[in-house]
């Protein structure tokens, strides 16, 4: 009697996790500022990253009133809730800060201070720019703001030290590799971090 031995296999069709949403955070409303520079050489490497979509919410353009109010007029109510919602949909944010006076700028800490729950259970990493610190002050003192907002701070950062004379007028990186590599690693910890928490909060809302 012959027994034929049939192998059976389910194969369980894989599903790609949904791109990552970052809010990408630029700081400054300066008169001449730098920022925008910046962004655009960091929003060109996050969009080589695969699983990344982001989302440039900048500060001077959401010009968010610098009173902290439980009751706003209908122009800044209209302004803030643009800027809550954008937050609110991120996964993951990376906040883009220069350094004033050994400091963060005020309309940065404006747009932090008018959420909460928006920040919560989320990661949160940095890129900073400045003179021979390189904006690392201000990302010290953001660390311990968004650590009271129940956020996870991303270890790596980039920053550049001196930043005026690393772009060239074109706003190319003169010396793109070490640039690159870190914003790499920075993205990397925060695509692991960003998918682990937005998996943890759609299998248990986070009650702060």
């Amino acid at each position: 009697m012959d027994i034929t031995a049939v192998s059976t296999s389910s194969t369980v069709p894989v599903t790609e996790p949904a791109p990552l949403k970052v809010a990408v955070i630029l700081g400054s409303n300066r008169d001449g500022r730098f920022g925008p520079v910046v962004a655009d050489w960091f929003l060109a490497r996050a969009a080589r990253h695969p699983g990344v979509e982001t989302d440039l919410v900048d500060v001077a353009e959401a010009d968010l009133p610098t009173a902290i109010t439980f009751s706003p007029g209908p122009e800044e109510a209209a302004r803030l809730g643009a800027v809550s919602a954008r937050l609110a949909a991120a996964d993951a944010f990376v906040v883009l800060t220069p350094e004033y006076n050994h400091s963060f700028p005020a309309p940065l800490k404006t747009l932090i201070d008018w959420h909460s729950a928006e920040w919560q259970a989320k990661p949160v990493a940095f890129v900073s720019y400045g003179g021979i610190s390189g904006g690392l002050r201000a990302v010290e003192q953001l660390r311990q703001v968004f650590a009271e907002l129940h956020t996870v701070t991303v270890r790596d950062t980039v920053s550049f030290h001196n930043a005026g004379a690393l772009f060239d007028d074109e706003g190319r990186h003169l010396d793109p590799e070490p640039a690159d590599a870190a914003a790499k690693a920075l993205l990397d910890q925060l695509v692991w971090w960003g998918t682990a928490l937005r998996d943890a909060r759609n299998l248990r809302p986070y009650g702060a």
